[in-house]
């Protein structure tokens, strides 16, 4: 790692940004890391491009800015799709990038506008889909919204599980459909990360909550305070009971989609996952394929409100500081969590992509640094 020294930086900084230059601490000189190990894609394609690089610059902080020591970051969905090539309209003038959204470590510097974070302290968060600079590398820089204090009961790797799929499921059904107790939510797709998130927000909101999954899932759902559904076994449609004030579809197929509509309430909100921004962008460039993806959700929402008196809409996760800190404080009393099955050292991270590209691990998989 290389580091900077200067005595007005405009950040503060912990001691442990600067320990590894001992003597430079003790005159009184304050120390900065100015390039980090990371893992860099430099192209798109399989769990061999990913390259582990020893030197990759680290920015300077923007005043809203922390810098953030990982100690643990998770492997999501989106991280595989943007290794493959989904976003390339987006992300491919931008190559070479680092992946990872979701981060679970120490503040080791703030910018001068930070107030609500201190040196030393540790955080957990999560970068927005579109970031460039992920958190795949020993340091990483995410705004202060995109950071709260990490819940104490929870270790590092069990928190950089949480805030990308906690934060996805937060704005559909909190932010979105705005869902109150006493209200019945169907998710589907319950057993991935984002709907078991959806479930346990759900609850703890004082919803009743259904959810459809597979055999391998269902003890956990119950064990959440949900109705499971078993898709491999039961017929979904006739399996489900009742109508739903919001529909969280995770899947985003015709046949799921056909499915959560038809078991809506009128005035009742479905939120898909799986909007087609991006595949359109893919396919037709970004001046044909965002307005017409724009277009596409325009005519469904109009679609839908006068067929079914319903509300549609795709789902993205956003940074949002107070879904943050209500997570936060969820995940501290025991109300939201999202199992880890494997772990995997920083420097295996080519071995765990192609662990989830191959299915071996339908759970969460977290990556760990030293």
């Amino acid at each position: 790692m290389r580091f900077l020294r200067s005595r007005s930086l405009g950040v503060r900084l912990s001691d442990a940004s600067y320990s590894l230059l001992g003597h430079y601490s003790k005159v009184g000189l304050r120390c900065i890391v100015t390039s980090c190990r990371a893992v860099v894609l430099p192209r798109f394609g399989g769990p061999e491009v990913l390259e582990l690089r020893p030197n990759v610059d680290v920015p300077a902080l923007k005043p809203n800015e922390v810098l953030v020591r990982a100690r643990a970051v998770s492997i999501n969905p989106l991280d595989t799709r943007m290794r493959s090539g989904y976003g390339r309209s987006i992300f491919e003038p931008l190559l070479p990038l680092i992946l990872g959204r979701d981060i679970s470590g120490e503040v080791a510097a703030v910018g001068a506008s930070v107030r609500t974070l201190n040196v030393g302290q540790e955080v957990f968060g999560a970068l927005h889909p579109t970031a460039i600079r992920g958190t795949y590398a020993d340091y990483a820089i995410l705004s202060e919204d995109e950071l709260a204090p990490k819940p104490a009961s929870v270790t590092h790797v069990e928190a950089s599980a949480i805030p990308f799929a906690a934060l996805t499921a937060w704005r559909a059904l909190k932010s979105t459909a705005r869902i109150a107790q006493g209200q019945h939510v169907l998710v589907v797709g319950g057993g991935g990360a984002v709907g078991f998130a959806a479930i346990q927000l759900a609850i703890a909101a004082g919803c009743s909550v259904t959810a459809t999954c597979g055999s391998q899932s269902i003890d956990k759902v119950l064990a959440a305070g949900a109705e499971a559904v078993d898709y491999t076994v039961e017929d979904v449609e006739l399996a489900i009971k009742g109508k739903f004030d919001a529909v969280l579809d995770t899947i985003g197929v015709p046949e799921t989609e056909r499915i959560g509509i038809n078991f809506l309430n009128r005035g009742g909100h479905y939120m898909t996952l799986q909007g087609e921004a991006a595949s359109l962008t893919d396919r037709y460039g970004l001046g044909i394929g965002l307005p017409l993806s724009t277009t596409i959700l325009l005519k469904k929402q109009i679609q839908y409100r006068y067929s079914h008196g319903i509300e549609y809409w795709w789902t993205y996760m956003r940074a949002d500081s107070e879904g943050l800190d209500e997570i936060r404080r969820l995940s501290e009393a025991g109300k939201l969590k999202i199992p880890v099955e494997k772990t995997f050292p920083i420097t295996e991270v080519r071995e765990a992509h192609k662990a989830k590209d191959k299915k071996l691990i339908p759970g969460k998989a977290v990556l760990e640094f030293d």
